[in-house]
């Protein structure tokens, strides 16, 4: 059988890979790192976190847990892996990033099915002359100029971007914890935070230096779009003096044990690893100039004499308009050989791309088999999550979290759903689940292959 072409090791890449390996079809997955880095990545690893290393809420009934939950039953490497992983987070799933990219890194590199090639994967092959060559693309948000410039030639049509930032992260020991306190919003998950609160007058000073804050100059920038779900601390400070009390500084079902009441504003810290050394401040995400974060950053409470690992950033994000020139199962309408996945196929967040990359595994795998490939079904956050990006208006089209805005509404629900949104999502989990699983039982290329060779 002949073997298919993953460019790009991230998150989408390696998922697609274990998948196909796990059916039969040899794979080789193309790596740049470490011979060649980017400005976001710090290690050759596969799989490896920039941003946060929050997989988002693990609460059932919450969407992004009904994605998870639908990846689990479908077998998901690294899921698995992050579960495996895991560190406090509240009701987060998340992880330890070093554990979780040695651990995927480890299993795909350990596949007999799996050549990882560390090298750059420069040139899109011309049309196959014969069925037997497909290539997958989860080059991620910083695909190169020239990748680029041949999938715009490949789809007609022009690349959007926006721009991505990277929360900061501080060495554990240099907090005064005597400033700060343990616990998870509204106690759910136990006292996986720290929480840094800052009273009114500590916040308004907070909020003016950083409103005067110097920013990185990047003359490529000027024309910024960024993701409304990731926006720099200094983009929010500029639209308003509360906009981050409701964002990332928001207080609300924290009260601070010393004083029973309320903070006016909070700061969380949520840790890296189960060693407890280090912490990322959760939604701080700039892109400040560096002395500037370490000085405005020390005037939040418990973080005077803070010592920064990683101070935040900004980088590039690239992604096609998919409904425009992505088919269902995710392969470019131009070129079915060419399939798409992860944050270039445009998904935003980290298990969104896992996804991605689940489902172009098993879409290829279907196409290695001559077999027809059925999408997971509307109902499921898997299938309404790839019907968003396949479907919606290409003229006003934005990467997508998954939320239970992209699943279609309970039909026929009684008064009582239709007034209880806890409960109408909780039906929609359940008939989510229902749906997925027959169609994960009557898809022929679900059953795994490599124990049968």
């Amino acid at each position: 059988m002949s073997a298919v072409t993953i460019a790009g090791g991230g998150l989408a890449g390696s998922e697609a890979a274990w998948q196909l390996a796990e059916r039969g079809i040899p794979v080789t997955l193309y790596e740049m790192r470490p011979g060649r880095q980017t400005p976001a990545h710090k290690t050759g690893r596969l799989a490896e976190l920039v941003c946060s290393n929050s997989l988002k809420s693990n609460a059932p009934g919450a969407a992004s847990w009904l994605l998870k939950e639908e990846l689990r039953r479908c077998a998901s490497l690294l899921l698995r892996l992050a579960g495996e992983c895991a560190v406090p987070g509240g009701t987060a799933l998340a992880v330890d990033r070093e554990r979780f990219a040695e651990g995927v890194t480890s299993a795909v590199e350990g596949h007999p099915l799996i050549t990882v090639c560390r090298e750059e994967f420069r040139e899109i092959s011309a049309p196959a002359n014969q069925r037997g060559a497909w290539t997958l693309m989860a080059t991620g948000p910083l695909t190169s100029d020239a990748l680029a410039t041949q999938l715009q030639s490949l789809t007609g049509s022009e690349n959007l971007a926006f721009y991505d930032s990277i929360s900061p992260i501080v060495d554990a020991e240099t907090l005064n914890l005597g400033r700060l306190f343990r616990a998870s919003r509204y106690n759910k998950g136990g006292e996986d935070y720290l929480n840094c609160p800052l009273t009114e007058e500590e916040y308004r000073a907070f909020y003016e230096a950083l409103r005067s804050a110097e920013a990185v100059q990047a003359h490529e920038f000027e024309d910024l779009k960024y993701f409304e779900a990731c926006l720099p601390i200094e983009e929010l400070a500029r639209r308003g003096i509360d906009t981050l009390r409701f964002g990332p500084m928001k207080p609300v079902g924290l009260l601070d044990p010393r004083t029973g009441k309320q903070p006016y504003a909070v700061v969380q810290l949520r840790a890296e690893n189960l060693r407890f050394a280090s912490y990322n401040l959760v939604g701080f995400q700039n892109h400040l100039k560096f002395p500037e974060q370490k000085r405005i950053l020390r005037m939040i409470p418990g973080l005077e004499s803070a010592e920064f690992l990683r101070f935040g950033q900004i980088h590039r994000n690239t992604y096609l308009n998919a409904p425009k020139v992505l088919a269902p199962d995710l392969s470019l309408r131009a070129r079915p050989e060419v399939f798409v996945a992860g944050q270039l196929s445009g998904v935003e967040g980290y298990v969104e791309c896992i996804a991605t990359g689940l489902l172009a595994g098993l879409a290829i795998a279907a196409q290695a088999r001559g077999e027809a490939f059925d999408p997971p079904p509307r109902t499921a956050a898997l299938g309404s999550l790839v019907h968003y990006i396949t479907h919606a208006d290409p003229g006003s089209y934005q990467p997508a979290n998954i939320s239970f805005d992209l699943l279609p509404p309970l039909e026929h629900a009684s008064k009582h759903l239709a007034r209880d949104r806890r409960a109408r999502r909780q039906k929609q989990c359940e008939r989510a689940l229902a749906d997925l699983e027959g169609w994960w039982v009557s898809m022929a290329n679900s059953r795994l292959v490599v124990s049968e060779q």
